[in-house]
């Protein structure tokens, strides 16, 4: 037994040590079975999850956004403007007759008063020498009819006349009376009339037309223009302001006018006054300035170019034009909440800059409001905003 039990033990005792190598073999098989499995799975893995993220960030669309900035500056508009003397009169003939002389030409200066030429009317003067002397033939009427009046009134109280009698030299005297009054009337007028064959400056000016020569008759009331008289020393600046505008105009608001001939100059001016009211046709307010031409350097009649300041809303800000959307509801913004949600608002627009316009009301600066937005723009869109890098690669 002992020799058979030492057999088998030599029999076994060699072959116990190949189980721990086959045991590590099987399992360096499963490893490197289970590390192929492992590697083929992890790219194809990855390979879906680089798929879904772009199909979400295709499905999100990704838009450039620019803040709202502050609105130009109102001194940088400048609006066409028209020079008008602050005063001008067109003189006329009150007195027919023909012209006798003319002192003054285009271009002098007169005063208030000023002689500036003499109408000759012998048919005036011949009228109211007959005035005159039908005036004096009814003071010598009057004269008579007071003193028969006195008398027959005193005979009245003595009964040696009747009270009719007496009542019909009063009413003579009455009657007497009326006509050197009409008289003296007649005589003022044609004195009147006369006064205006001498034809005199209303107001202190500049004359800028003269029309008529010596020997060139002249008929009262024709229409027909002697001189034109204008005051320039100062003058009036027709301005009209859009409506968008017209809020910010203020009485005595200080305004500079710029003339094309004189560049580099600038002729200050204030408002004096407005119309008060859009013109229905041009949706312009129209605004009268004043300007001092003490030296005559401005002329009348000109053109010129005013420009404007503090005439917008301080608050307005300015977006770029393809910011906005035109829809039923007017016009709108989609403005970017801090979770890249859309939200589209009714904008209130001003001024039209070009390139940019003015918004009074509807956005803050410390909004996005999407560039170029697309016409399916809704509220409630989800967007990825893009950094300015990505913008430009896009540009």
């Amino acid at each position: 037994m002992s020799e058979l039990e030492n057999r088998t033990d030599a029999s076994v005792g060699p072959r116990a040590p190949s189980s721990p190598r086959f045991g590590r073999l099987a399992l360096g098989a499963g490893l490197l079975v289970i590390v192929t499995l492992v590697a083929g799975y992890l790219p194809r893995a990855r390979q879906r999850a680089g798929v879904r993220r772009e199909m979400l960030e295709l499905a999100i669309p990704t838009v450039a956004v620019v803040a709202p900035a502050p609105s130009k500056a109102d001194g940088d508009l400048m609006l066409p403007a028209e020079i008008a003397p602050a005063s001008e009169a067109s003189i006329h003939a009150r007195a027919s007759g023909y012209v006798k002389r003319w002192l003054v030409d285009i271009g002098a200066r007169v005063e208030a008063g000023e002689l500036l030429a003499e109408i000759d009317a012998p048919e005036g003067h011949q009228e109211l020498a007959i005035a005159c002397a039908q005036l004096a033939q009814a003071e010598a009427g009057l004269a008579l009819a007071r003193t028969t009046s006195a008398r027959w009134e005193e005979a009245a109280k003595t009964a040696s006349v009747s009270d009719q009698e007496a009542a019909e030299k009063q009413a003579d005297l009455a009657l007497k009376s009326a006509a050197v009054e009409s008289g003296r009337a007649q005589v003022r007028r044609l004195e009147d009339l006369l006064s205006y064959t001498r034809v005199t400056a209303p107001f202190a000016g500049r004359i800028t037309a003269r029309n008529i020569d010596v020997g060139e008759l002249v008929v009262a009331n024709s229409g027909k223009e002697l001189f034109h008289l204008a005051q320039t020393r100062t003058l009036r600046v027709y301005v009209r302001l859009p409506q968008s505008m017209a809020s910010g105009v203020t009485v005595g608001q200080s305004i500079e006018i710029v003339i094309p001939e004189h560049p580099g100059k600038r002729y200050p001016a204030k408002v004096v006054r407005t119309a008060g009211a859009i013109s229905s046709d041009s949706r312009t307010l129209l605004v009268e300035l004043e300007v001092d031409n003490p030296n005559e350097e401005l002329l009348a009649g000109g053109f010129a170019q005013a420009r404007f300041g503090n005439t917008g809303p301080r608050e307005a800000l300015t977006l770029p034009a393809r910011t906005l959307l035109f829809r039923s509801e007017g016009p709108q913004v989609g403005v970017v909440g801090p979770d890249g949600v859309v939200a589209l608002r009714s904008v209130k627009l001003g001024r039209d800059f070009g390139p940019s316009v003015e918004i009074v009301s509807g956005v803050s600066a410390a909004d996005r409001v999407v560039v170029n937005p697309s016409d399916m723009l809704t509220n409630g869109d989800t967007v990825r905003v893009a950094t300015p890098a990505a913008v430009g690669e896009k540009k």
